[in-house]
């Protein structure tokens, strides 16, 4: 904020497109530098100072009270008097510019009496006590949020530690964040007396921090600006390059952009449609990056056509009428209107194919198709597009039906303007150890583009960045409970932690409860938020002996209990052996074949009361199938014989049951401990080996009674990390 500046030596030829879009001349530095050196004005009259200011306001706020303006311009010119801008103009042209931009964003009166006073208290000896007795609590608020801590007290770490408070005072008032926007944006405009090192350093951090911030924010008319002026410091070779296409694109005889608009605009008449058609140039960035993306440019590349109505009907109306009178590009379309952008952003966006716009290609190939972009939104969508949260005024007052009502309750704010980057980004600062990791992790943060909507099962939501994955999503719900996390079910199925999420997704994350699990360092991989990388490398680093190890949803071998039966690690899956009926290890089961011995099917072991068939086979045997066995059909297409069977009076049985699991210690010892707890006993266990952090367990077990079976399976499935519980149904060749 403090005299980064003096002019920019060519500010005009940087942003055209700003200067088209306002309408209004770049305030004028050396008439406002003579207006200050006259000092105020008296006490009834505006001062000429701020002329362009209550310009600017009242042409959003026809009835603004311009008396806080007048007095906070009063008090900034007084305690500025003096101070000097490395250009050589007065400082108070300072706060006058970056009040003027935010005037013209539409930003409400409180917002811009802040503006005039952001730098007082960092520069002069105004108090933040002075600034709140005479203005209020909420303009204190917004200059204690973009006053810079000071080098003296935190050294290196200033710059970050700035940062973070002003962040965390964002979290609470949005419009901190808007006067610091426009502050870099006047500071970055009048960088040209300053070192170059010292540009490209201010240049950097513009776009690694302040440009995505302003892009989350949704103010698109900041955005853009500070884009192209970073784009000059930091690239001069590409951007003369661009500014040379733009140049001799603007001088050319034909304007196929004016053209196809003509036709717009004739489509829209016909069809009764209320609309302003505008062709909006793309600053110098886009067209630097379009360029790089298509090749040779055209002259239908350097601008889109903006269509303005007044309702949102129209904009729906528009489309059909474009894609009915002309040729769509249907690739090119997108509704942000229906899915709004995270940034609060809503348009329609397509393309048409221009007009008799096929040209002869190079080499006689085939001919190329001219396409021009077209963005429809209503009037008020611009508005939000350009300004994004600037253009909600004070989105902190009480609505008059809750005024009336006397519902809200004293101090709390109803934030519009609260999405759940900010909220994330929040949550994360607090964990980061110091100001270096907080900084890189930052621009770390800020550099993912896009966000996305994930939905639990209870209908919640959780906002994350594009791209997170269930790592993310179970720190973002659970935050270091989620080390305890053991698997995930995306849209109902199973699904590893390390899925990445897409938008819409239903999560269901499933927690373990062994209070000595934890987070592999295999999750830093699939993390994408600072949340989840923090928690992690945190846990990890509090426990070294660990790191080596993979806990929870890890591919480890399990160890069972003492006393447990010991599990056959790797034997292979096979059928077990049948047993004769009327032993003490079977469930009676009488067939109507004298003398014949029946045996239970390993393949499917069949207990009371289920369905199930018999079948004679080699000596005097006969097996005993479940009714739904994959064995029956092999059987009967064997030619064996059925054997009539029914069930006994004896309710003891025997029944083989797999357990479908996710990876973590003691998951055995926990398995036969409820197993032995509802009365079966283990004739025999395999755990099978873990494939792709899965465990697939099969038990053998005794029961005493058959009944006993649905509870059985029912306490096994409860057991953390197991998601799934079925009867066996081996697939091996049936019993001859």
């Amino acid at each position: 904020m403090s005299a980064e500046a003096a002019d920019h030596p060519t500010p005009s030829t940087v942003t055209p497109s700003v200067q088209r879009r306002r309408g209004r001349p770049r305030i004028d530095l050396r008439r406002l530098g003579r207006a200050a050196l006259l000092g105020p004005a008296a006490r009834d009259r505006l001062p000429d100072a701020i002329g362009h200011v209550v310009e600017a306001h009242r042409a959003h706020f026809p009835d603004a009270d311009i008396e806080p303006l007048r007095k906070a311009y009063v008090l900034a010119e007084s305690s500025h008097r003096g101070q000097m801008r490395k250009s050589g103009e007065p400082y108070i042209t300072h706060p006058l510019a970056v009040t003027l931009i935010l005037a013209e964003l539409g930003a409400e009166t409180t917002t811009l009496t802040a503006s005039l006073l952001h730098d007082t208290v960092e520069d002069t000896e105004v108090t933040l006590d002075q600034v709140g007795a005479e203005f209020g609590e909420e303009v204190r608020y917004l200059v204690d949020g973009v006053t810079k801590l000071e080098k003296v007290d935190y050294g290196a770490a200033a710059e970050p530690e700035t940062f973070r408070k002003m962040l965390v005072a964002t979290g609470s008032d949005v419009r901190v964040m808007s006067i610091k926007l426009a502050d870099r944006l006047h500071n970055v405009r009048t960088l040209g007396v300053m070192r170059p090192e010292k540009q490209a350093r201010i240049a950097k951090v513009t776009r690694d921090v302040l440009i995505p911030l302003a892009e989350r924010l949704g103010v698109q008319a900041l955005k853009t600006e500070l884009e192209d002026l970073v784009f000059a410091i930091l690239h001069p070779e590409e951007y003369e390059q661009t500014r040379e296409l733009i140049a001799a694109n603007a001088a050319r005889d034909d304007d196929p952009l004016g053209d196809i608009a003509e036709e717009v605009r004739s489509v829209l008449r016909d069809a009764g449609i209320s609309a302003e058609v505008l062709i909006r140039p793309r600053h110098f960035l886009s067209v630097h990056r379009v360029r790089r993306k298509r090749g040779e440019l055209r002259g239908a590349d350097f601008g889109r056509l903006l269509v303005l109505v007044n309702e949102v009907a129209d904009c729906y109306g528009v489309l059909g009428e474009l894609h009915t009178c002309l040729t769509p590009v249907v690739s090119e379309f997108k509704d942000f209107i229906a899915v709004p952008k995270f940034n609060l952003y809503q348009s329609l966006h397509t393309a048409v194919a221009l007009p008799q716009a096929r040209t002869d290609a190079p080499g006689g190939g085939p001919a190329a198709v001219e396409v021009a972009e077209v963005l429809i939104r209503t009037h008020q969508m611009h508005k939000v597009a350009e300004a994004g949260v600037i253009a909600l005024g004070n989105p902190y007052a009480p609505a008059a039906e809750d005024a009336a009502d006397g519902e809200r309750p004293e101090g709390e704010r109803v934030d519009p303007t609260r999405p759940g980057w900010l909220s994330r980004l929040l949550e994360w600062q607090q964990a980061a150890p110091d100001p270096d990791t907080f900084w890189s992790t930052l621009r770390e943060d800020l550099a993912q583009d896009g966000e996305i909507t994930v939905f639990r099962p209870d209908g919640g939501r959780l906002g994350l960045p594009a791209g997170a994955s269930c790592v993310d999503a179970a720190y973002a719900q659970y935050g270091e409970d989620a080390h305890a996390c053991i698997g995930a079910r995306v849209n109902g199925r199973l699904a590893t932690l390390s899925t990445v999420l897409r938008d819409g997704d239903t999560v269901q994350l499933l927690m373990g409860q062994d209070p000595g699990s934890g987070p592999s360092r295999e999750w830093l991989d699939h993390a994408r938020t600072p949340a989840a990388r923090i928690a992690i490398s945190r846990w990890l680093a509090s426990h070294p002996s660990a790191t080596g190890a993979l806990p929870a949803m890890s591919t480890g071998r399990l160890r069972p209990a003492a006393g447990a039966t010991k599990a056959r690690t790797a034997e292979p899956r096979r059928a077990a052996d049948a047993t004769p009926a009327g032993s003490p290890a079977g469930a009676n089961v009488v067939v109507d074949q004298a003398g014949a011995t029946a045996r239970l099917a390993g393949c499917c072991t069949p207990v009371p009361p289920d369905a199930v068939i018999a079948f004679a086979v080699r000596g005097g045997v006969v097996t005993v199938h479940r009714e739904e066995c994959p064995a029956v059909g092999r059987m009967k297409g064997l030619g064996r014989t059925e054997v009539g069977v029914r069930w006994g009076d004896t309710a003891e049985c025997r029944v083989t049951l797999i357990a479908e699991s996710f990876g973590r210690p003691h998951l055995l010892a926990d398995l036969t401990e409820v197993i032995a707890l509802e009365g079966a006993a283990i004739v025999s266990a395999t755990v099978e080996p873990p494939s792709q952090q899965r465990v697939r367990h099969t038990y053998t077990l005794q029961l005493p009674d058959a009944a006993h079976l649905p509870g059985l399976m029912r306490a096994m499935r409860n057991v953390p990390g197991v998601y799934d519980v079925s009867r066996a149904q081996y697939s091996a060749t049936a019993t001859t």
